[in-house]
C-alpha cells in the first residue's frame, strides 16, 4: 500500500472533521476523490482505504476507468464541463452524480435523451470569471426552477460551484457564501464547493460535498 497516499487521506479527512465540526456536529461532509491526476491502481488503493466517490472531468476518462474498475462498487461522479456530443456515453456510464449542468439548454439536451432519472447539479459561475462555466447567480434560482419543472428526469440534487481564481481569501469565501445562499433558496440537498486549495474554507461556508485531487496524491 502506498503510504503517502494513506497519509494524504488521513490528512484531508481530519481537515474534513475538523471544518465540518466547527459547522455543527451534524454537518455530514462527502469526499469526491478526483481522478484525473492518476491511474486505475491508485484508484484501487484508495478503494482499499476506505474512498468510495470518485470524480472525472473528462467523458471519456469516465467511460474507461467505470470499465477497468467495474468490478468495484465505486460512486462516479461526472465534474466537468459537459460537450452535448458526449452526452449518450456519459448517460452509458450511469454516473451517481453529474456536477456541471450550466444551462437551461444543456438540461434539456440530457433530459431529452434519458430513459431514467439522472442525478445532477446546477453549476453557479459564483465568481463571474469568464474563464468560468456555469449560470450568474442573480439567474440561478429561476433556471433552477425552470429545470425543475421542463426537466422530468434531470433529479436536480443542488448546486456546484468553483471558488474564486485568487489569492484572496475574501474573494474566494464571497463566491462560497454567494452559492451557499442560492443553495439554501433552492431547498437542496447538494451543495459541491471546495477542491485541494480551498475546501477547508468551502466547508465552513456551508459545502457538503467537495472534491479533491491534486491534495491527495501530491
Amino acid at each position: 500500500m502506498n503510504e503517502k497516499l494513506r497519509s494524504n487521506l488521513d490528512r484531508i479527512i481530519w481537515d474534513i472533521e475538523e471544518a465540518r465540526l466547527q459547522v455543527s456536529a451534524h454537518h455530514i461532509v462527502k469526499l469526491v476523490g478526483v481522478t484525473k491526476y492518476t491511474d486505475t491502481q491508485t484508484i484501487r488503493d484508495l478503494y482499499e482505504l476506505g474512498q468510495r466517490a470518485f470524480g472525472e472531468s473528462k467523458v471519456q476518462q469516465l467511460v474507461s476507468r467505470s470499465e477497468e474498475l467495474e468490478d468495484l462498487p465505486l460512486e462516479w461522479h461526472f465534474i466537468g464541463r459537459l460537450q452535448k456530443n458526449k452526452i449518450n456515453h456519459l448517460i452509458k456510464t450511469n454516473p451517481s452524480l453529474v456536477h456541471s449542468i450550466d444551462s437551461v439548454e444543456l438540461a434539456e439536451a440530457v433530459n431529452k435523451r434519458l430513459e431514467r432519472p439522472m442525478n445532477c447539479l446546477l453549476q453557479i459561475n459564483s465568481s463571474g470569471e469568464a474563464s468560468k462555466a456555469g449560470v450568474a447567480p442573480e439567474e440561478a434560482k429561476d433556471i433552477f426552477d425552470r429545470i425543475k419543472e421542463s426537466c422530468e428526469r434531470i433529479n436536480l440534487k443542488g448546486v456546484m460551484t468553483i471558488g474564486a481564481h485568487s489569492e484572496d481569501e475574501k474573494l474566494i469565501q464571497k463566491s462560497f457564501e454567494t452559492t451557499r445562499k442560492i443553495f439554501e433558496d433552492t431547498n437542496s440537498e447538494i451543495c459541491s464547493m471546495g477542491m485541494s486549495g480551498d475546501y477547508k474554507l468551502a466547508i465552513l461556508c456551508g459545502s457538503n460535498m467537495i472534491r479533491v485531487g491534486s491534495a491527495l496524491y501530491k
